[in-house]
């Protein structure tokens, strides 16, 4: 009797499932099991890509304004960079970054300098128009030449650390001539060589400043 009682019962189980096989379409099964198995995972969000920004800004410049980024070198491996409203002024691409404080002077048109020499360095300032940005970095050491009435001058630009400047500091610094900048910009920004700190051996770090500017000040 029980071995005919399991007959039944698996006979009748053999049925029902041909049976549900027959009623139940084949799409519906598949997809029920695509369900199951997705259950327990977690979903995939996929943010857009960042839309690149001038100057590489992480968020653009509101419009009416200028973009700058102004980028120190870093050992002997990565060369200083000035931006402005995208367009490299100096940069190891441009072949015109030099050893010292590089310089780049806008107004109407864009005009760019490199030196170590204080008194090349004091001519090229002077010579700037009013109503000039002043857009200044180091690369390798900026301060060894760099003679007391030089710093004036920069300090006249409105500098706090350019007398702060010692071998192979990282700086960077913009000023205007002629007009006021911002109140609420950074202007400038220092970093100086530590052998316990320094990221390239006898070198700091690079440091970099960027902002908008207001286009009706330039």
């Amino acid at each position: 009797l029980r071995l005919a009682g399991l007959v039944l019962v698996s006979l009748a189980g053999l049925y029902v499932g041909n049976l549900c096989a027959t009623l139940v379409p084949e799409v519906t099964i598949t997809a029920s099991i695509a369900k199951l198995q997705d259950i327990g995972k977690k979903p995939v969000l996929r943010a857009p890509v960042p839309k690149r920004q001038k100057c590489d800004h992480w968020s653009p410049c509101s419009p009416g304004n200028y973009a700058y980024r102004v980028l120190s070198g870093g050992g002997k491996g990565k060369l200083a960079k000035i931006c402005f409203e995208d367009e490299l002024l100096i940069s190891e691409e441009k072949s015109n970054v030099g050893r010292g404080i590089n310089i780049a002077i806008v107004n109407c048109n864009c005009i760019i300098d490199s030196t170590d020499h204080s008194g090349e360095m004091m001519a090229f300032i002077k010579n700037a128009p009013e109503g000039s940005l002043l857009l200044m970095v180091t690369h390798d050491d900026g301060s060894t030449r760099l003679k007391s009435d030089a710093k004036k001058l920069i300090e006249e630009l409105g500098s706090k650390e350019i007398w702060n400047m010692n071998f192979r500091s990282s700086w960077a610094f913009i000023a205007a001539k002629g007009f006021n900048l911002p109140d609420n910009i950074q202007k400038e920004k220092i970093n100086h060589s530590d052998k316990k700190k320094n990221r390239y051996g006898g070198w700091p770090a690079e440091i970099q400043i960027e902002g908008c500017i207001p286009r009706n000040l330039i």
